[in-house]
């Protein structure tokens, strides 16, 4: 497993992207997100992420279809928590939130964002 220091290494070079990739449930993320899976072998956060476009606080919401801050921070017992924003964490309360019973993701936090159906990291954006 890598390392945080690792990850977010490999991560900071990612300031856009040169190829789209598919997700078998419809959306699209970009070489950010790739690498993010496959250093931290964390295609379940993609999944768990794309898994609630089609849920009714996003699918009512016309500020969410147009976009999402995620956040996954990892607690202390491994045990994490995945929440959707409509905006930054510190001015409203998460329109979805999923606990993560157990976790193994290197970093303590990270934070995604979707935007019109494409998954990116704040540095691609």
């Amino acid at each position: 497993m890598i390392t945080a220091e690792a990850l977010q290494q490999n991560l900071a070079h990612c300031t856009g992207t040169e190829q789209w990739y598919r997700h078998p449930l419809g959306i699209t993320y970009t070489d950010g997100i790739k690498i993010l899976t496959e250093d931290a072998q964390c295609m379940w956060l993609v999944d768990a992420i794309t898994s609630h476009q089609k849920s009714y606080q996003i699918i009512y919401n016309p500020d969410l279809q147009e976009f999402q801050l995620w956040l996954l921070k990892v607690n202390e017992d491994r045990s994490a928590i995945l929440a959707c924003y409509e905006d930054s964490p510190s001015t409203c309360e998460p329109a979805i939130s999923q606990l993560i019973p157990s976790t193994d993701f290197p970093m303590q936090e990270i934070k995604l964002y979707m935007e019109q159906g494409t998954l990116l990291l704040p540095s691609e954006h």
